[in-house]
């Protein structure tokens, strides 16, 4: 009798135990086949920097609208559209105004690792930017000075108010920026980025001192942007 209680615990013990290593291994491949699946999908929205500064300069109007598609886990493709006027005064030698739209389209990459269930972006992106717009020499005042005999005269104003059109720019950027989603589907972005012109196209006899998109086109061919905006996601699939 001792024998067969002996022998019925032992296979018992046995049986549970198999039973417990199946269940453990049952267990273990359901966790790892587990996956988080984030949201891909279009993001759409504006910049709220530009209408602040226009508000803020009686001399600048514009506006912009911002997009990106999410293609793989970090890497969007992005683009902004929009137009701008803006009329520069330069050292109170010429007053001029340009006014017209533009395009930037590139990607983002985002270098952020996100906790679950977050959707925030630290990212690096580059633009190819083309602009077309008009120019109007408003008006300038002529260097008739002599200051290799110390003559010095005061020159009259001139108005023009000859507009050019047709012009157009062509440059490229690398941005910075962050996007964090602050509710359900709705980021709140900022960027900067630095430009390099490749090419514009001038007015006869004159320098094209602003291109929409672009911004102050100084005599380096280089410029400075940001952009603070808020956009919302459409939610087209998880992956």
């Amino acid at each position: 009798m001792y024998k067969y209680f002996t022998s019925l615990v032992l296979l018992f013990v046995v049986v549970a135990s198999f039973g417990q290593q199946k269940k453990d291994s049952l267990f273990t491949k359901k966790s790892d086949t587990l996956k988080y699946k984030t949201t891909y999908g279009l993001r759409l929205g504006v910049d709220i920097s530009r209408p602040i500064l226009a508000s803020l300069n009686s001399d600048y109007t514009g506006f912009e609208i911002v997009g990106d598609y999410r293609i793989k886990k970090n890497l969007y493709i992005a683009a902004e559209v929009g137009f701008e006027e803006e009329t520069t005064e330069e050292f109170r030698v010429s007053n001029s105004t340009s006014k017209g739209n533009f395009i930037r389209l590139g990607i983002n990459y985002n270098a952020y690792k996100n906790w679950l269930n977050m959707n925030n972006e630290v990212f690096i992106g580059y633009r190819y930017g083309f602009a077309l717009f008009n120019q109007t020499l408003n008006s300038f005042t002529p260097n008739v000075s002599d200051p290799a005999n110390n003559n010095f005269f005061t020159a009259a104003e001139n108005e023009v108010n000859a507009t050019t059109e047709n012009l157009n720019a062509h440059w490229s950027e690398l941005m910075v920026g962050v996007k964090v989603e602050t509710l359900k589907n709705v980021f709140v972005g900022f960027n900067v980025s630095y430009k390099i012109m490749m090419s514009v196209k001038d007015p006869e006899n004159f320098k094209s001192l602003f291109a929409p998109g672009f911004n102050r086109i100084f005599e380096t061919n280089t410029g400075f942007g940001f952009n603070y905006t808020i956009s919302y996601q459409i939610p087209f699939t998880k992956k």
